[in-house]
């Protein structure tokens, strides 16, 4: 089965290349497509956070991963599938991001620590339900926490 999935929306940020690191203290917009109101973000400014589902268009068909590789390719951490890490070379190269809602302004989101580049396409947002988190304790393997030190870090060292 296949399907055809249009844009919301786009992503405007100062950030245009891919990086692994300091997304914490990048600000960012979404302006929705002109198909849509500002109604449709009616009663949104009340949430704190979003949830952002975005295409990661930066990769290229060839680039992307169906096996087991090194996270970040680095041989320090184990081989893994690319179904158990969060790599952007995924087979439908598509993103999920959670992000600081600053405001709404007509048909546009001001946010903060979005980790989606300049002109990512958006194709969905969801504001961030805490009911909607993982109920008890969430377990991931320590080479997990190491690929996160520095993700949402708000200062590069």
């Amino acid at each position: 089965m296949t399907f055809t999935v249009e844009p919301i929306g786009v992503v405007h940020s100062a950030r245009t290349g891919r990086s692994d690191e300091y997304w914490g203290a990048v600000e960012s917009t979404i302006e929705l497509d002109e198909r849509f109101s500002s109604e449709a973000l009616t009663g949104l400014g009340e949430f704190s956070h979003l949830e952002v589902v975005f295409l990661l268009h930066g990769i290229d068909e060839s680039e992307i991963e169906t096996k087991a590789r090194h996270p970040r390719n680095n041989p320090a951490w184990p081989k893994i599938g690319i179904f158990a890490q969060r790599g952007a070379r995924r087979p439908n190269r598509i993103g999920v991001s959670r992000c600081a809602l600053l405001r709404v302004e007509g048909r546009t989101l001001y946010v903060r620590g979005l980790d989606a580049i300049d002109e990512t396409p958006v194709l969905d947002i969801k504001p961030y339900i805490r009911e909607f988190g993982p109920a008890g304790d969430v377990r991931q393997p320590p080479w997990a926490t190491e690929v996160m030190e520095r993700y949402y870090d708000i200062n590069e060292v």
